[in-house]
Parts: C-alpha cells; sequence; structure tokens
C-alpha cells in the first residue's frame, strides 16, 4: 500500500506513465471527458472514447493525435440513454480486458419540459446514473480480467446540496431541471460507493471510486479546437471567478488521478483541494449524506429494477 512517505507528490502536469492499460472514458468528446482522456492518452494509456456522436468522437479523436504524438485513441459508439444498445456497444471495444472506465457522460437540460429516454425513463436520471449502472454490468468481465480494474464515476459538486426522493426517482411528480440533474448526479456518486461495497463483499480484485470536478467552467477552460474554442471575451470576462472555480481542463484532475494513482482507493471521494471547487485533486471526506448506505441500497434496489441487470452479480 503506498503512503505518503514512499509516494512522492502528485503533480498533475507529470503523471505516472500508463503504457500498456486501456481506459474507456464515456462522454470523451467533449468537456471534462475530453480532457480526462487528452491526460490519459499523455501517459501512455490506450483510450477509448465512448460518445453517442461518432462525428463528435472523431473530431475530438483527431484533436488528441494532434497534440499527442504517438496517442493511442479511438472511439466506439456508445448511447446511456439506450439500455439495449450496451451490451453491443462493449462488444464493440475489443479489448480482453478494460483496466478502467471513466462514468462521465452526461446530459444536463437547462429549461422543461420533461423528456425521457429510449427506455421511458426521465433523460437525465436514465442515461446519466441507469445508463452508466447498467453499463458497469457488461463492463464488469473486461474490468475483472485486469489486475485490478478500477470504476471511477465523476459526480458533481451540484449533487452535494440535493437529496434522492427515493419515490420519485423519475421526477414524475417535481421536475425541476437543475434539482433532476443533481439528483441524478447524486445517483451517479451513491452507486459508486455501494459498488465498491458490494466488490468488497465478494472479494472482486476491482474497485471503484467517486470523484468531482469541483466548479469548471468552459469560460475558463483552454481551446481545443474545434472541440472548444475559448473567445478574448469570454477569458476576459471569466477572469474574476478563476479565484473561486476553475477550467474543464482542471476539472479532470481528480478523476485522471483516480484512475492512475495506486494512493486512491475503492470507497474514496476525490475532488479539488481548495474548498472543494478548484485546485488539485485531493481525498476528501464522503459527504454526510452520501454516507447513507440505507438509501444506497434502496437506490441500488430500484437501479436493478429499472434496468433489468445487476452490477454486483461479479462474475467468477
Amino acid at each position: 500500500m503506498s503512503s505518503a512517505s514512499s509516494t512522492p507528490p502528485w503533480n498533475v502536469q507529470r503523471l505516472p506513465r500508463a503504457d500498456g492499460s486501456t481506459v474507456l472514458v464515456t462522454g470523451g468528446n467533449a468537456g471534462i471527458g475530453y480532457f480526462v482522456a487528452e491526460q490519459l492518452s499523455k501517459a501512455g494509456a490506450t483510450v477509448v472514447l465512448g460518445s453517442r456522436n461518432p462525428a463528435k468522437a472523431e473530431v475530438a479523436t483527431a484533436s488528441i493525435r494532434a497534440r499527442i504524438a504517438g496517442a493511442r485513441v479511438r472511439s466506439v459508439r456508445l448511447d446511456l440513454a439506450d439500455l439495449g444498445s450496451l451490451q453491443t456497444a462493449v462488444k464493440s471495444l475489443e479489448v480482453e480486458r478494460l483496466d478502467a472506465v471513466v462514468h462521465n457522460a452526461g446530459v444536463a437540460l437547462d429549461d422543461p419540459p420533461r423528456r425521457e429516454t429510449e427506455d421511458g425513463h426521465e433523460l437525465m436520471f436514465g442515461t446519466n446514473h441507469l445508463g452508466h449502472f447498467a453499463l458497469t454490468q457488461w463492463l464488469m468481465p473486461l474490468l475483472s480480467a485486469a489486475p485490478a480494474g478500477r470504476v471511477v464515476t465523476m459526480g458533481s459538486f451540484a449533487a452535494k446540496s440535493e437529496r434522492l426522493d427515493l419515490d420519485d426517482l423519475q421526477s414524475w411528480n417535481d421536475f425541476q431541471p437543475k434539482r433532476t440533474y443533481g439528483r441524478s448526479k447524486l445517483a451517479q456518486m451513491y452507486f459508486g460507493l455501494e459498488l465498491d461495497r458490494r466488490l468488497r463483499a465478494v472479494g472482486s480484485t476491482v474497485t471503484s471510486a467517486v470523484v468531482h470536478p469541483g466548479g469548471a467552467l468552459d469560460s475558463l477552460t483552454p481551446s481545443r479546437p474545434p472541440v472548444h474554442v475559448r473567445t478574448i471575451s469570454a477569458r476576459l470576462s471569466a477572469a474574476p471567478a478563476a479565484l473561486l472555480v476553475q477550467g474543464k481542463h482542471a476539472g479532470a484532475w481528480p478523476a485522471v488521478r483516480a484512475v492512475l494513482d495506486p494512493a486512491v482507493h475503492g470507497g474514496q471521494l476525490w475532488g479539488p483541494r481548495v474548498f472543494g471547487l478548484r485546485g488539485e485533486p485531493r481525498h476528501e471526506p464522503i459527504w454526510k449524506h452520501l454516507a447513507d448506505t440505507s438509501v444506497a441500497a434502496q437506490l441500488w434496489d430500484a437501479s436493478c429494477e429499472l434496468t433489468g441487470v445487476d452490477p454486483g452479480a461479479i462474475p467468477g
């Protein structure tokens, strides 16, 4: 086990090498997911971008290759809003093992009306939580085949002020876009922690950790044209906010550390160092409401019923 005395300080600019490892990043074609993929590629990992939009995935792939000589990056079509497509998507990975998956992809609606996935689930809860929940089931054989597979779930600082309504997970009675989004990310975080408890109970070699990006703004994110272009006016107007929050390149740091750092363990929460909003990644205490294992277990059972799968039923 690593310790502070035997492990050099983590440096986001000097990542440990990850040659020979393969990582799937859902939603890796844009936003924080893009920077997770770029940084892992720079460390030498083979990175697969999971994206529902093949054209955008190809643009992101080309951007990473242009910036990183010899980058081993490719994409697969992955639509988390269509549960029936996920098994086929995993087969298209065409790998014998997967060292890590970063559950990053997410949908955020700004305005009503309430929308649904292909399977009839509320769009944000169905994509952000149920999609990743079901995807984990199909990925588990590949993760179990790795020496120490990792599931890294990207939560949100917005989830810190939310609480789940177990009687209205689909937001039938209370659909407020920002609240529903925050609750969908909270559900993801409960899932990541509960998954690790269940993995430990069956003696699996796979671990599950949860991260969040703090406050990550497009206006503070460096340009990666054509994936992301930051105008001069946007940079200037966002300058005061940089005292409190950061760009999406920095929002990627906790997830990248959770993939690469042997000091990161299952069942942990990692986020930015400064007030949980900006700075280098650090291990932080589990939020009080996230520590409620009763809520996590009830959410797990409901998710099994809604998806028809159980990621905790580890093969082998």
